[in-house]
């Protein structure tokens, strides 16, 4: 019988990580060395924690030689797979060839190793490593991925900064084309739905200017063509505000956003025209807000009649400082997605 002494702070320890530390199995011999303390025999420890006796003595050997921090220690044995040893060429290959498949990333580990796995092992291994099946994202081809993070450091987020503390306004200008036609999404149902199509491709044109910061939305709509007309009639919209404020409107690289017309009127309302990098959607603002209005008021929704179509869709953009202002806020974020050269597929 291992004879101990235990301190009121030792017992009080144990007591309180035999129930607070993270590891079940330190748990489980805080347990059993706290019942020592009680004055419990060694057999009946072993019955309350589901132990052998031999493994009640092992935990008192190690509280005896080191205490409860030697207790902490989880020293069991833990096999390493034999993959482990090709972990870094491994790395390096899925880094340039990601599977789209367990059973194709099964193949291509026997190919580099000779190691034979199965398809449960290889999904373990490859979560191990820090890989996850994500969706394939799309960028435009022709972006280039140093001129938008220039960009965005050096014009875009300074900008910002100022919007941010309430020295300048920022506004993402985009225009969107809602086609009268289905819009298809996901929906939980028993069987396959289908959506009627309505004849015609009638579309309303939305052209809009987002507040960065407040996320207040002004817009030009109209079911014929945005042109720079448009442009300037968003303008004097914005410079109707009266914010007293430098603005600064951030747009892409559309011809008629562009024209002396634009740049005239934008110079007398003395408004600083912002043009994006190329092929820059995922740094437009207002992209975000174009997708939130699809998911909420386009998907998998028929209208009788574009009347309809062309209500749900004001309805929305009525909406943005109420019914969805929360939603919007959380999306809204000044946060921007870059690209990584690793993270774009070359071939």
């Amino acid at each position: 019988m291992i004879q101990l002494k235990f301190a009121p702070e030792a017992i009080a320890m144990l007591h309180y990580e035999r129930y607070h530390h993270p590891h079940p199995r330190v748990q489980r011999k805080m347990e059993a060395v706290w019942l020592k303390s009680q004055g419990l025999p060694h057999k009946e420890i072993a019955r309350l924690t589901g132990v052998s006796v031999n493994t009640v003595t092992s935990y008192l050997r190690v509280y005896q030689q080191g205490g409860i921090e030697k207790l902490k220690q989880i020293s069991f044995y833990k096999p390493q797979s034999q993959l482990r040893a090709y972990e870094s060429t491994l790395e390096a290959h899925f880094l340039e060839h990601p599977p789209a498949t367990i059973k194709e990333a099964r193949h291509q580990i026997e190919e580099l190793t000779g190691v034979k796995r199965g398809e449960t092992q290889v999904r373990v291994f490859l979560t191990s490593m820090g890989l996850h099946r994500r969706k394939v994202g799309m960028m435009p081809a022709k972006a280039d991925v140093e001129q938008q993070e220039q960009f965005k450091k050096k014009e875009l987020e300074p900008r910002l900064d100022e919007a941010k503390s309430g020295k300048r306004a920022v506004f993402f200008v985009d225009a969107a084309h809602f086609v009268f036609a289905p819009f298809l999404g996901f929906l939980w149902c028993f069987s396959r739905m289908f959506i009627k199509a309505p004849a015609g491709r009638k579309r309303l044109n939305v052209l809009g200017a987002l507040n960065a910061v407040t996320h207040e939305l002004l817009t030009v709509t109209n079911d014929s063509y945005i042109n720079a007309q448009s442009i300037c009639e968003l303008l004097w919209q914005v410079a109707a505000l009266n914010l007293q404020i430098p603005i600064t409107l951030v747009l892409d690289n559309a011809r008629y956003q562009k024209c002396a017309l634009v740049y005239e009127v934008a110079t007398c309302l003395n408004i600083e025209l912002l043009y994006l990098p190329s092929y820059s959607p995922n740094l437009n603002l207002i992209e975000r807000l174009w997708r939130l209005m699809k998911k909420k008021c386009l998907y998998s929704k028929y209208y009788e009649d574009f009347t309809a179509f062309q209500a749900a869709i004001s309805n929305f953009l009525n909406d943005t400082q109420t019914k969805y202002k929360k939603e919007l806020n959380s999306l809204l974020t000044l946060r921007f997605q870059t690209f990584k050269e690793s993270q774009v597929i070359a071939a």
